[in-house]
């Protein structure tokens, strides 16, 4: 007999607002709900954290990663970033209000394969452009992989779950030394120190981009701890390995991305995002529209959807919790040795990706909830025996080492404080301080801009508070040699520096040819605030003109006029004209009222004059066959009669020898 498991959410009115309409995935931490707002009247997506999470002596850090996400998230702006609208708490139920994404996530793409390489290059583009915005404000991802890439039904790309970001100088890992993130996409720093940074998430960019011009992962088929340990110990086999007809200029992009030493790779989406537009403009048409074969060369299984978690909040395909027991964590420092047992093996068959935790991206403790209270009320009742026969000793001790006594909150007035002001509220607090820097266009200079713990947030009494103190406005050196050299290279320059490039504008120019940059919006060489739209002016050439009209004119009239068009003069051998005055333009080259442009070259051609041509000798003919002779020779002819031409007769000629053709010759007739 089939049995029906009914979804106790479904249905439900949470917090007297969010209608919880579908359930969307399910992992070990959470599950992604599609909702209404009635408030809003708008669809969205509900996080609702698993009821069992919040108890416990864990149960409060399961609780802050959740404030922590709705926190980190509330920090960015960008249309690349899953907006998170509220965060609150109903009842007994921790739950997160997200944008919901229509569409799919990066994971169902690559369960059909490779994909082209213009695709998964402008895939790439569209994760560091969100990247960089969270790297701007002070946050590191940590948690880059398919399952948080979403493709909404416009193919735009959104990056989602900020549940593990934090300050750039925190360290991956909790007091307790658990590392919590996804083993296929870990940086080595995170395996061996807890460290992170923003080039952290450039390593986990670069494998991403691996697996999508691959179809696989670095390092399919092995175990987790192995994989961890090829991670820190050995360079990334470059695309080429498995796709022979990559460029060579793609696996050094992503050598440079996942380069063992952070130093040496881009040290922020930003950078990496300006070197990967530069490659894409560089490859021919045919190598971005072409993919791998599906299965060439060494291949691995393909993680089921949904396998890391609840991350995305769109349409997915659910994933079964992990098992109690099977999320041990390892430690940070002892990543040359783990032990196997330490990680959870969610290897099914189709899978690729295995993680470094059964639920990868959250650090669940190894004992079920039932063993936990269990052993929770054998430790009161031992310490009630001890209060009683110490009278009282061992409950103090405990009050001031490991219970509430031990704990204070973070002392108010720390953010936007001077950061020696800062430090002093911190000691006369009795906690400790360090301090990070970080860009902020809003905070001054040595004024902090946020603390973690936050304010208000409990820390132990002997505990240390970090401080990111404002280095104030990010200021970017302008490239020189922008000024004649093509829109493509001052553009790739300039993006190079990290500027954005404005709208260019254009101009027509005589001398500087079409796509020359002309003029740039701020001075070469000088300092300029990171978020200056640079704007170029480029050459269009020389302007457009109509040819003026110069035939008949005298050779200087002509000149002066095709001067003052902007247009060049050449000129052909002169020819001899009846009609046209000897130097007067004859004929022009192209004609009057064509199009051209300014610098173009006219061709003038001018008159020689009339030619010079025998004159024949017509004395002694009649009238008629003296005329007709003249006039076939080129010549008018005017008769003069005697006795009205009694005989017909030409007696005279003015003219004999040579004269210009077209010149009169007068005939006397009698």
């Amino acid at each position: 007999m089939a049995t029906t498991t009914t979804d106790p959410q479904l249905g439900r009115l949470v917090d007297g607002r969010y209608e919880i309409v579908a359930r969307v995935a399910r992992g070990g931490m959470a599950t992604v709900y599609r909702a209404r707002d009635r408030r809003l009247g708008r669809e969205v997506a509900v996080k609702i954290m698993h009821p069992h999470l919040a108890e416990g002596v864990d149960g409060a850090s399961f609780v802050s990663r959740f404030r922590r996400e709705a926190r980190a998230s509330a920090r960015l702006s960008h249309p690349g970033v899953v907006a998170v609208f509220d965060q609150g708490v109903d009842g007994d139920t921790s739950y997160l209000t997200m944008e919901y994404v229509p569409g799919h996530n990066l994971r169902s793409e690559l369960r059909d394969g490779p994909l082209p390489v213009g695709r998964a290059l402008d895939v790439t583009v569209q994760v560091l452009a969100a990247l960089g915005a969270a790297h701007r404000v002070g946050l590191v991802h940590r948690d880059v992989k398919p399952e948080n890439v979403l493709v909404d039904d416009e193919d735009r790309v959104k990056v989602a779950d900020f549940g593990l970001a934090r300050a750039v100088t925190e360290v991956t890992s909790t007091a307790t030394g658990t590392i919590l993130g996804t083993v296929a996409y870990l940086a080595p720093e995170v395996i061996t120190s807890g460290g992170c940074t923003p080039a952290t998430d450039v390593y986990a960019v670069g494998v991403l981009l691996h697996e999508m011009l691959t179809g696989t992962l670095p390092y399919p088929g092995e175990t987790p701890v192995q994989v961890a340990f090829r991670h820190v110990h050995e360079d990334l086999p470059p695309p080429s390995v498995r796709v022979p007809w990559l460029p060579a200029e793609v696996d050094a992009l992503v050598a440079s991305f996942t380069a063992r030493d952070a130093a040496r790779r881009p040290a922020h989406a930003g950078a990496a995002l300006a070197a990967l537009r530069a490659l894409r403009a560089s490859l021919a048409d045919d190598v971005l529209a072409r993919a791998a074969v599906p299965g060439a060369g060494p291949a691995g299984p393909a993680p089921a959807d949904g396998a890391d978690g609840p991350d995305a909040p769109g349409p997915g395909t659910e994933a079964p919790a992990a098992p109690a027991g099977a999320a041990g964590a390892a430690s940070a420092d002892d990543v040359d040795e783990i032990p196997a047992a330490f990680f959870a093996d969610v290897a099914t068959t189709g899978q690729v990706t295995e993680h470094l935790v059964a639920e990868p991206t959250t650090a669940l403790p190894a004992e079920t909830p039932v063993r936990r209270r269990r052993r929770g009320r054998v430790v009161v009742a031992w310490v009630c025996v001890l209060v009683t026969l110490a009278g009282g000793g061992v409950g103090g001790w405990w009050w001031f080492t490991d219970g509430p006594g031990a704990w204070t909150d973070v002392p108010t007035g720390l953010v936007g404080a001077a950061v020696q002001d800062a430090e002093t509220r911190l000691d006369r607090a009795g906690l400790g301080g360090r301090t990070t820097e970080t860009y902020h266009d809003d905070v001054a200079a040595g004024e902090v801009v946020s603390t973690e713990p936050g304010t208000g947030e409990p820390v132990r009494r002997d505990g240390v508070v970090t401080l990111v103190v404002s280095l104030g406005v990010e200021m970017l050196t302008v490239p020189a040699g922008l000024v004649g050299s093509a829109q493509d290279d001052a553009e790739a320059a300039l993006a190079d520096a990290g500027f954005t490039v404005g709208p260019s504008s254009g101009a027509y120019d005589d001398e500087a040819p079409r796509g020359e940059v002309l003029e740039v919006s701020v001075k070469e060489g000088s300092t300029q605030p990171h978020d200056t739209a640079v704007r170029l002016t480029v050459s269009q050439g020389p302007a457009p003109v109509q040819v003026p009209q110069v035939v008949g004119r005298s050779q200087e009239d002509a000149e002066g006029d095709l001067a003052a068009a902007g247009l060049r003069v050449d000129y052909a051998d002169p020819e001899h004209s009846t009609d046209v005055a000897e130097g007067n333009v004859l004929r022009q080259d192209p004609e009057q009222g064509s199009d051209a442009v300014r610098t173009d070259t006219i061709t003038l051609t001018l008159s020689a004059g009339p030619r010079e041509v025998a004159v024949p000798d017509v004395v002694g003919m009649s009238e008629q066959e003296a005329t007709d002779a003249l006039v076939d020779a080129g010549f008018d002819v005017e008769v003069n009669r005697y006795l009205g031409g009694l005989l017909d007769t030409v007696r005279f000629q003015d003219v004999d020898g040579k004269a210009p053709e077209g010149s009169t010759v007068t005939l006397t007739v009698w």
